[in-house]
């Protein structure tokens, strides 16, 4: 079984029983590269942000990584998802629950502010805060007087000095320091509270880059960074800055690249799946990644709860032609899925108890559609798909469809909607008229980050209404676990509760398929399918 790694900053288990995050052990670190133009600016792809830029209410890619990009928080990933201390000097606890943070000294925003210590509580708490209704406010559940229902202070926060805070969280949890690169846990500082809504329009950040100006962003067309001269972390840019372009279809980005007009592109179009590697050779990309796609049916909707729900979850599922998608659709560049997570997270499985509903099997479907029938008649109704066209999902959801609808004999359709942000939209206003696209991108390297945040009651990214009490109770057994071992059995256990719920219809794991034009060299994607934007020279 596979055990997390830890990278340069690596979580040791001392002769006293202490668990120490420093930065003093050797080894991890990126390979030297060749030097570019340091005021080069990279072109890259992207999508509008749903929301403000504020860290605590940013849970989507298109926000992350502009997020990540102008923030740093207490410790960063490397391209393997190893952990590496950024913002934070050491993270260490005697018994995994009660933790001490120092950070580095000298650390600022771009105000010229410090970092401090309360700028990583007050954000933290700003983000926990119920009244706030921040999307990623759950990643603080763990952290003693947090919340789900009232405005209730964290009290297991508490600074010791401006360059120390302790956080006590309801239980231990050993590979906590692990969440702690995530957005959600990124510092603020004092001006952001004056005016959060405006402050999310020209973020002041710590991180490698910052808003090239007042008119940085333009909305729905491209935002503009450079770098943050300040910055002295382990991601400090080797070139000048970013323009991430938001481009409304993935065919027009490719066509970008393909005329030199953008440098690097981190998700090419179904149309050119067949031809890129051979067209960009050596700058082509193929590679797992923390990705997991799938589509969700609400709750909310008629005929998708209860027993009846349950049956109709389980016939939709093995109507799905899985293989024959990922072949003729993705070109080999997606893996049918077998469980809820990926396969490059320590404790995947393709061995799970009631993965079979995952495998295609009509004749099963056309009879669990029909136990369906006998209790209530599903009728004329259309079975709809709801996807963002600026994502490349037309030919998939098509697929699907179709498949469905040769399957169970009814009508079923894609439904798109034009930008990422609309579709979203209206799975957090409960306004789906069926199913929906319902990928994930993996926060940190955890089982637990492809399980809490989408599946537990309440959680900022279960927009379709699913709630289990059995499920929940293996992950929280599963987080305060006191062995990777007897985590990832916990968490294996809560999945094969999902399988028998299907609250989304696991689909495929997702290569990162990306490509960059030769006007850029050193461009290495991460273990999220992110590139490296600090890395890569141009010039």
């Amino acid at each position: 079984m596979k055990t997390k790694r830890y990278g340069v900053a690596a979580i040791a288990l001392a002769a006293a029983g202490a668990l120490v995050l420093t930065g003093c052990t050797s080894g991890g670190s990126e390979p030297s590269a060749p030097a570019g133009d340091p005021e080069a600016i990279i072109t890259t792809n992207g999508s509008e942000p749903q929301n403000p830029l504020i860290p605590t209410n940013t849970t989507e890619t298109g926000g992350g990584k502009i997020v990540t990009s102008l923030f740093a928080g207490l410790v960063s990933y490397n391209a393997e998802g190893d952990i590496e201390l950024d913002v934070a000097d050491s993270i260490e606890s005697d018994d995994s629950q009660h933790w001490t943070v120092k950070l580095k000294e000298g650390q600022t925003f771009t105000d010229g502010t410090d970092v401090t210590a309360n700028s990583f509580v007050d954000a933290w708490n700003y983000g926990a805060l119920y009244s706030n209704a921040q999307s990623a406010s759950y990643f603080f559940d763990n952290i003693e007087g947090f919340s789900y229902t009232e405005d209730s202070e964290l009290t297991g926060l508490n600074v010791v000095d401006d360059l120390t805070f302790t956080v006590d969280l309801v239980a231990p949890e050993a590979d906590w320091p692990l969440r702690l690169g995530y957005t959600a846990y990124f510092p603020l500082p004092e001006v952001a509270f004056e005016d959060i809504e405006a402050f999310g329009q020209n973020p002041v950040g710590n991180g490698p880059y910052m808003f090239a100006g007042e008119d940085a962003w333009t909305h729905e067309e491209k935002i503009d960074l450079v770098t943050n001269p300040d910055y002295d972390g382990v991601r400090t840019p080797a070139n000048g800055g970013l323009t991430i372009v938001f481009y409304t279809s993935q065919d027009t980005a490719y066509a970008d690249l393909q005329a030199g007009n953008l440098d690097v592109l981190d998700a090419v179009p179904d149309s050119a799946l067949a031809t890129f590697e051979d067209e960009f050779g050596d700058r082509a990309v193929n590679q797992p990644a923390a990705i997991f796609q799938g589509f969700n049916m609400p709750y909310y909707l008629p005929h998708w709860s209860g027993e009846e729900g349950e049956l109709r979850r389980a016939a939709i599922s093995m109507a799905i032609n899985r293989d024959e998608i990922t072949d003729v659709i993705f070109q080999g560049t997606r893996t049918p899925a077998s469980d809820f997570t990926s396969p490059v997270i320590a404790g995947w499985s393709d061995s799970l108890e009631g993965a079979e509903v995952l495998a295609y099997n009509p004749e099963e479907a056309q009879a669990k559609w029909a136990e369906a029938e006998a209790i209530a008649p599903y009728g004329d109704t259309v079975f709809d798909i709801a996807y963002n066209a600026d994502g490349g999902h037309q030919a998939w959801v098509d697929a699907v469809a179709n498949s469905i609808a040769n399957t169970l004999g009814i009508q079923a359709v894609g439904k798109p909607y034009p930008t990422f942000a609309a579709a979203l939209d209206d799975r957090e206003n409960e306004k789906l008229t069926g199913a929906t696209r319902a990928g994930w991108q993996g926060d940190y390297p955890s089982m637990y980050n492809f399980l809490a945040p989408l599946y537990r009651t309440g959680a900022g990214s279960n927009y379709e209404g699913y709630s289990s009490e059995e499920f929940e109770t293996l992950l929280d057994e599963g987080a305060v676990a006191q062995t990777v071992e007897e985590a990832t059995a916990k968490y294996q256990q809560a999945e094969e509760v999902l399988l028998k719920d299907l609250p989304a219809i696991p689909l495929w794991y997702s290569n990162v398929t990306g490509a960059s034009a030769d006007t850029v060299d050193n461009v290495v994607f991460g273990w999220d399918s992110v590139p490296l934007y600090h890395q890569i020279t141009k010039g």
